[in-house]
């Protein structure tokens, strides 16, 4: 009886401290920009409780865009929690390119039609770190941290407040 209650309480532990969430962050945001094409237009704000406010302008829902969505109003602002499981892997690719030594500026402006992004990192210590990346081409970890930005978009459940 004793072992079982010994195995029982480590469990408990063990999954108490497997769901601990890192607080390493306390806002991490994601912006992309215009380019002379249809590329999405949108900012993602994430808190550490994974509440998010995504503000979508263009091109974010529409699988065949048309120059007539230029005429249209920003599509609105929406807000929902990221599922767990995405939350977990934005940590973990964002642990992974050691943020806070990552060039401010990347990209070369000599092609003048590309989307620039910007990723904002706010940190537990009151310090921060502001990424441009003009072309989206910073480095291939960097490339993949937009790409599920802007997966984020289509496969988290959106509310429309606005």
């Amino acid at each position: 009886m004793k072992y079982l209650l010994s195995l029982f309480a480590f469990v408990f532990l063990f999954s108490c401290t497997s769901q601990k969430v890192d607080a390493t962050y306390s806002k991490i945001e994601y912006q992309a920009t215009p380019c002379f094409g249809f590329c999405p237009v949108f900012k993602i704000t994430i808190n550490p409780d994974r509440s998010a406010i995504f503000e979508a302008e263009h091109f974010n829902f529409t699988d065949k865009p048309s120059k007539d969505e230029f005429s249209k109003p920003r599509e609105g602002t929406f807000k929902g929690t990221i599922k767990e499981a995405d939350y977990h892997k934005l940590i973990s690719l964002l642990n992974g390119l050691d943020v806070k030594n990552l060039k401010d500026k990347y990209g070369e402006r000599n092609i003048t039609d590309l989307p620039t992004s910007y990723l904002r990192i706010n940190f537990n210590d009151r310090t921060s770190k502001n990424i441009e990346d003009y072309g989206k081409r910073g480095s291939e970890k960097l490339s993949e941290v937009y790409r599920f930005f802007e997966d984020l978009r289509k496969n988290q459940q959106w509310t429309k407040v606005e």
